[in-house]
């Protein structure tokens, strides 16, 4: 499964992206041996919340500006199994939009690079009052603008990112 789950066009700025390796601990297995399906959003959000660090868009920033961004649609397709012990990445890729909005996608791999899981998740942007916002917030705007011009600062690096 190579096909976004959301429309990318020649217009579409690149999407960023982050990688996150684990190992499936025994928790989160079921008798089986193999990961309980309600595993997964947690993996998602592993991922989600290490790419909101690197880009400078992580919970705390977003909390302290007092905007939430509750998660709206979840959805997860099931491929291959993980088990216990086994080493795995998850894919978190941020995909452009002009909305107040965060359109997030997944890809899960295994040891051997073949996906595991996909899926993606849709978050609104709500501020303090609970009200969903229809314009994304000056700080959000200002993200965006970077991340368009490509002028993005990763946490890790500081050196600018070229979105892929």
């Amino acid at each position: 499964m190579n096909k976004s789950y959301f429309p990318i066009t020649d217009e579409t700025v690149n999407p960023l992206r982050h990688t996150v390796s684990r190992r499936v601990r025994f928790e989160e297995v079921d008798a089986l041996g193999i990961v309980w399906h309600g595993r997964y959003p947690s993996y998602f959000e592993d991922a989600r919340a290490a790419l909101g660090e690197r880009f400078g868009i992580g919970y705390k920033v977003f909390h302290s500006r007092g905007i939430f961004a509750p998660i709206k649609i979840i959805h997860i397709d099931y491929h291959l199994p993980l088990t216990f012990d086994e080493p795995f990445t998850i894919e978190a890729v941020l995909h452009w939009t002009e909305a107040a909005r965060l359109n997030c996608e997944y890809f899960l791999y295994n040891q051997e690079g073949k996906i595991t899981t996909t899926g993606y998740t849709v978050q609104l942007m709500l501020d303090s009052s609970g009200e969903v916002l229809i314009i994304p917030p000056p700080f959000y705007r200002e993200f965006t603008e970077q991340w368009k011009g490509q002028t993005l600062q990763c946490r890790e690096s500081g050196s600018p990112t070229r979105p892929q």
